[in-house]
């Protein structure tokens, strides 16, 4: 029988590791919310007037702290870098320039900061997902995969290591792309009838309704018909994109399961997703393949629509290409 006053050594013992393990999870838990809080300055608000702070963020939280529980790389996955626009009065060509090169400049150097407080590192995957819905917004397939393969060709010259890339041809190989769209579709994607509820009753689906039906109105050349008959066949093709869409995204899931999930689209504080922000715009909606970049006369860069772009500065090509715009107030 141990004296009077002491602790048996099994009761000690496992007193001991209830305080390990217990300081080790708020070690965790703070981590978690400082690399959250570095994420939280670039955060593309559906909600800009909410003081969301990390514990807003609790499954993102959990999906962070299993990495920094198991000392893995955190992985972020980001659908978007689709293809460019096919309005010329929008972008500057069909291929990645500035305002991709600046925005994976960005996701890398968010990478590499976390890196400094979570030694493992972190890595973004880029889901390009242009394929998924090229046929439904008017861009060729063969003009998706020169962006995919410029994309991957900058991210190699630029030497960002934190960040790769992942399309239809990372899962479904050389089949042809018709093929490819089809079976994600029909293994992934909601109804539409689902799709007309949630419009109807959910704020964020109606918010993304409206989204994707201006982009479609915005990138539709030469369209035979009267703008109202223009309006009805973009709210049509708004529900086949959100369709695809929301199937990329479970496809996505189910090949990275643990990854924290980040959108290009505007979040609520506490979604599935993390909204983030590549570069500054005036909308929140606005995204380097929609777009040209203005270099202002401050060093800042700024999205903008190509043909305002145009007014507000003088163009420059980078390897023979049109890359961006330098302000016309440009200090030298």
């Amino acid at each position: 029988m141990p004296p009077v006053g002491t602790v048996p050594v099994t009761a000690a013992t496992s007193l001991v590791t209830s305080i390990t393990r217990t300081a080790g999870q708020r070690s965790t838990e703070r981590l978690a919310a400082r690399i959250l809080g570095m994420l939280l300055p670039h955060r593309r608000a559906a909600d800009p007037e909410f003081d969301a702070r990390p514990e807003h963020f609790p499954l993102q939280l959990a999906q962070l702290a299993d990495f920094i529980d198991a000392g893995e790389p955190i992985v972020f996955t980001l659908p978007g870098f689709p293809c460019k626009s096919p309005n010329p009065a929008k972008v500057l060509g069909h291929l990645p320039d500035e305002g991709e090169r600046l925005s994976l400049a960005f996701l890398h150097g968010l990478c590499a900061r976390i890196g400094r407080i979570h030694p493992p590192g972190a890595r973004i995957l880029i889901c390009s997902d242009g394929h998924i819905f090229g046929d439904v917004i008017d861009v060729p397939d063969d003009h998706i995969d020169e962006y995919s393969d410029e994309l991957a060709a900058m991210i190699e010259r630029e030497g960002l290591r934190h960040l790769d890339t992942f399309d239809l041809r990372s899962v479904l190989g050389d089949l042809p792309y018709d093929e490819k769209r089809a079976r994600v579709h029909e293994q992934y994607a909601p109804s539409v009838e689902e799709l007309r509820e949630q419009v109807l009753t959910e704020q964020e689906t109606l918010r993304l309704y409206r989204g994707i039906i201006r982009f479609l109105t915005e990138d539709a050349t030469g369209f035979p018909g009267t703008r109202s008959a223009l309006q009805r066949e973009c709210r049509r093709r708004a529900y086949r994109v959100i369709q695809r869409s929301r199937a990329w995204g479970e496809l996505i899931a189910e090949q990275h399961p643990r990854a924290v999930r980040l959108s290009i689209h505007p979040q609520p504080a506490g979604a599935a997703k993390f909204g983030i922000r590549l570069l500054a715009a005036a909308d929140a909606w606005t995204t380097p393949w929609h777009s040209a970049a203005l270099h202002r006369p401050d060093g800042s860069w700024e999205l903008l629509r190509n043909e305002e772009a145009a007014r507000l500065g003088r163009l420059v090509e980078r390897n023979g290409r049109p890359s961006h715009y330098e302000s016309h107030y440009q200090s030298h």
